[in-house]
């Protein structure tokens, strides 16, 4: 069974991650080892959602 949580959750963290990716492909500052603003800032909005969906995931396990 899904949870509808859960999966919106995943979906965001997934968003998240689809607007960082194309950001780094067109942005000519941000490189593997530093970002512009707007990319740390996707960066972290990406990888803040991805953490939340996993401990998410973690806990449902229990």
């Amino acid at each position: 069974m899904t949870d509808p949580a859960t999966d919106g959750l995943y979906g965001c963290y997934q968003a998240a991650h689809t607007a960082h990716r194309v950001h780094r492909l067109s942005c000519t500052a941000c490189t593997d080892t530093e970002r512009c603003p707007v990319g740390q800032r996707l960066f972290e909005t990406f990888t803040r959602l991805q953490n939340d969906y996993l401990n998410r995931q973690r806990q449902q396990r229990r």
